[in-house]
């Protein structure tokens, strides 16, 4: 069945159908690991509950859920010149689950900033320097970066608790038209968070 939030958003963003698929099955992936897993308790609360079609509704969003730093364009360019010593985390490793995702997202993130356009930008919040960065990287080397950046993974908007509140109460209703308000709102987000910060009249 063809999926009219998908379908509206291709339409308005100019990202494949494709795209939008791998990035909500990225979403349903990172749900289901901090649902289940030992990291981010307060989000864990939050997902325990949801059943595995609530948390797959959630997952729905035409933007990523999880995040690697990846508006942090000064730390991506740093790290991806430092080819051979990825295998030497700064932090202590993550558990083989979650190393596993984080593999899997930046093979994916690694395909998204080898297309032309706007499809990193728009889907992970990635700037254009980060992208062009990654398409530098070897696609063997991923796997090394995985182990090293797994104790990044985190939430996207972790610091704001309204809209993850949001996000799994609305998936926990059965009111679809709710939940698709709450995540064409973290658009809102992504757009807020690319403004930038004017300093303040005194």
């Amino acid at each position: 069945m063809h999926d009219p939030f998908t379908g509206n958003w291709t339409r308005q963003a100019h990202v494949s159908a494709e795209h939008l698929n791998s990035v909500r099955g990225l979403n349903r992936r990172f749900l289901d690991l901090v649902g289940e897993g030992l990291f981010l308790p307060a989000l864990r609360i939050q997902l325990a509950p949801l059943s595995a079609a609530q948390r797959a509704a959630a997952a729905n969003c035409p933007y990523a859920l999880f995040d690697l730093r990846f508006a942090d364009e000064a730390y991506w360019q740093a790290r991806l010149q430092m080819t051979g010593a990825w295998r030497i985390a700064d932090e202590p490793r993550a558990d083989p689950d979650t190393v596993d995702f984080v593999r899997l997202a930046l093979f994916y993130t690694w395909h998204v900033a080898s297309s032309a356009g706007l499809t990193a930008h728009l889907l992970l919040g990635m700037h254009s320097q980060t992208a062009e960065a990654f398409r530098g990287v070897a696609v063997d080397a991923l796997s090394d970066l995985a182990l090293a950046e797994a104790a990044n993974l985190t939430a996207r908007w972790s610091s704001c608790s309204a809209y993850w509140t949001a996000l799994t109460s609305a998936a926990a209703r059965p009111d679809s038209a709710a939940l698709r308000r709450v995540q064409l709102s973290g658009l809102q987000l992504a757009a807020a968070t690319q403004l930038p910060s004017e300093p303040r009249e005194v």
